[in-house]
């Protein structure tokens, strides 16, 4: 096996000095946190100008929210260059985009200093760009969440209160009611965690940027329908219905209660293998979103070019793909294959680093030579030509 990624005991200067095993015990789903100079000199990743470029792009999903007293409008980019000159700071406004990691190198890397979180629960990062006052009012999320202050001011307020209604008729979900009980002004560079569900409010004191790293959890009832439309492909139940014995119907249009209860008893006995669960959690967990696609390079190198290259440069994933691995097997965007032990080192490298260096290229191909030209190379080429790899 590839060495550990990290030191869960070493203290991290993002968590506070915490350990990653420390905020992983102790805040981690259970409380929030607020580091001061989480990232010292942090001053965004973007300057407006990208920014507001990105929003015009098709392919990066923007939201634009706009408050006018209690009312609140929202609207769906990509957004044309003309937009921001119809932006009014009487109208505090907001502009969201998510899934920065896949457009700028810059945040992917901002991204994986969160590594101490598994990979199966990254959702993306997201970078909230607001004028003064704006903000996106108070409210909860269903994940976890680093909310990483970059130029300018925010203020947060936080609750962990237990109601959550909300207010009708918004295109937002906005609480109700929201009582706060702590309060904190970030500045470049501060960090406040959040877990899932706990209410919390932020509003810009000045033109600002707040760079939100996101952890997705699914909610059981996707998580289990996905599993069952999944498996209703392999179920093989033996026998069939039968009602020997049934009296004579008085009504015929009635629902026979045995009918019911057979039903019932069926579903009771159903069994999933522990490795059918393994291989769907594999495949449901690094399924791209549906609105994600890859770039496939536009003239290919040959095989032997290819390897060539990788052996000089390294390679590395494709910022939206997702590779796990469990035991003997891996899954990558959605499909999963087995691995032979003198495999396994380079793809849980892969999986954890989301790089290979030349270095440790070179030295998994002497180690096996002859699997390496079989299975691994074939296996990263095509990842390359699918736009996988890079």
């Amino acid at each position: 096996m590839a060495a550990p990624l990290t030191n869960p005991s070493a203290p991290l200067a993002l968590l506070g000095g915490l350990s990653a095993a420390e905020f992983m015990r102790d805040y981690w789903q259970r409380k929030p946190l607020l580091v001061r100079a989480a990232i010292p000199g942090f001053n965004g990743l973007l300057d407006t100008a990208t920014l507001r470029r990105l929003a015009t792009q098709d392919d990066v999903q923007t939201r634009l929210i706009v408050r006018d007293g209690r009312q609140w409008a929202l609207e769906h980019g990509p957004f044309p260059a003309k937009r921001w000159k119809t932006l009014s700071p009487e109208a505090p406004w907001t502009v969201l985009l998510q899934e920065l990691n896949f457009h700028l190198p810059a945040a992917e890397a901002l991204l994986r200093q969160f590594h101490f979180v598994p990979h199966a629960r990254v959702d993306d990062v997201m970078v909230s760009h607001a004028c003064p006052g704006g903000g996106v009012g108070p409210h909860v999320d269903s994940y976890d969440v680093f909310l990483l202050q970059g130029p300018g001011r925010r203020r947060w307020r936080i609750s962990g209160q237990e109601d959550l209604s909300l207010r009708p008729g918004l295109p937002l979900k906005i609480l109700k009611t929201f009582k706060p009980e702590q309060d904190w002004v970030l500045e470049p560079g501060d960090m406040l965690y959040l877990p899932p569900r706990y209410a919390h409010e932020g509003t810009a004191l000045d033109d600002c940027q707040t760079y939100s790293i996101g952890f997705r959890a699914p909610t059981p009832q996707e998580w289990v329908a996905e599993f069952l439309m999944d498996q209703a492909e392999h179920l093989q139940l033996p026998g069939q219905y039968s009602d020997a014995g049934q009296a004579a119907a008085e009504h015929p249009g009635a629902l026979p209660a045995v009918m019911n209860t057979y039903l019932q008893q069926q579903l009771q006995a159903l069994t999933f293998d522990p490795a059918a669960i393994e291989d769907f959690n594999g495949r449901f967990l690094t399924e791209p979103k549906p609105h994600v696609f890859f770039l496939p390079p536009d003239e290919p190198v040959k095989p032997a070019a290819f390897r060539t290259a990788a052996l000089r440069l390294g390679l590395h994933l494709d910022a939206r793909t997702r590779l796990l691995f469990s035991g003997d097997h891996a899954w990558c965007n959605g499909e999963g294959f087995p691995l032979a032990d003198d495999e396994r080192e380079t793809v849980v490298a892969l999986a954890d680093q989301r790089h290979l260096s030349a270095a440790v290229l070179g030295a998994g191909e002497a180690a096996s030579p002859t699997r390496w030209k079989k299975t691994l190379w074939p296996m990263l080429y095509q990842w390359y030509e699918d736009g996988w790899l890079h």
